[in-house]
């Protein structure tokens, strides 16, 4: 029987877990003749859909790459936007975040972040950790490499004090020090704007994700269309290296 006309039921499940390289903004914003700051200001509305969009279909985990730890590198201007930006969704979006029953959790480098938004981080976990509709991660100040290596730091410390033996790392053992290590790996990687490369996002969690690039820029991407993603993962057949 062809999979189009199985019922619905019958499909596979919806990814528990989906992550999201929000590609696009600056250049929206370009084709727009508008500065880069509207392109990230429309963007954070894409944000909202899409949480709506993971909440409806009952995504348990929704991963989005904000900030990275190469963004460090971009005009002063901008990155001034983009953190006053990030200040003004964490004080007005997080009562609605909390009603909707979603989680919030950040992960990346705190310490380059201004103390206020650090501050801010805080509240906003601890104010929503209880929840579990949905768990949002929001990856700020992150590089997968670093990530990799402040795990690797911090195991090589408990080697050389004698609390953890050689032998005894596992990847249950490393995972356990990653950012994310509440969270299982991603099952569906999103990437917007046509760009097909995963740029320093979750190198390790996304050993068996499936991978999908749409053209669409973020400030353009739709309800529609993450439901189209999660119909598309829904077709594949994930064999984890086995026949």
């Amino acid at each position: 029987m062809d999979r189009a006309s199985l019922k619905h039921d019958a499909l596979p499940p919806v990814p528990a877990h989906i992550a999201i390289i929000m590609d696009g903004n600056g250049r929206w914003a370009k084709a727009r003749g508008l500065p880069r700051s509207a392109g990230h200001k429309r963007g954070a509305e894409s944000v909202r859909r899409t949480v709506k969009a993971a909440v409806a279909n009952g995504v348990q985990y929704l991963t989005l790459f904000g900030f990275s730890s190469e963004n460090w590198k971009r005009p002063a201007d901008e990155i001034n936007d983009l953190m006053g930006l990030l200040r003004f969704y964490l004080k007005s979006e997080i009562k609605a975040l909390d009603k909707e029953g979603v989680q919030l959790r950040v992960i990346g480098d705190r310490s380059r972040l201004e103390p206020d938004i650090v501050d801010l981080i805080e509240k906003s976990e601890q104010q929503t950790h209880t929840n579990s509709r949905l768990v949002l991660t929001i990856a700020l100040s992150y590089g997968g490499r670093a990530e990799i290596l402040h795990a690797t730091r911090q195991l090589a410390q408990q080697v050389a004090s004698g609390e953890l033996d050689v032998a005894q790392i596992t990847d249950e053992v490393f995972e356990s020090h990653l950012y994310t290590a509440a969270t299982p790996d991603p099952d569906l990687l999103i990437r917007t704007s046509g760009e097909q490369r995963i740029s320093n996002f979750l190198l390790w969690q996304c050993a068996y994700t499936e991978f999908l690039f749409v053209e669409t820029l973020w400030p353009d991407f739709t309800e529609e269309q993450f439901n189209n993603a999660i119909k598309d993962f829904q077709t594949r057949d994930r064999r984890y290296g086995t026949t």
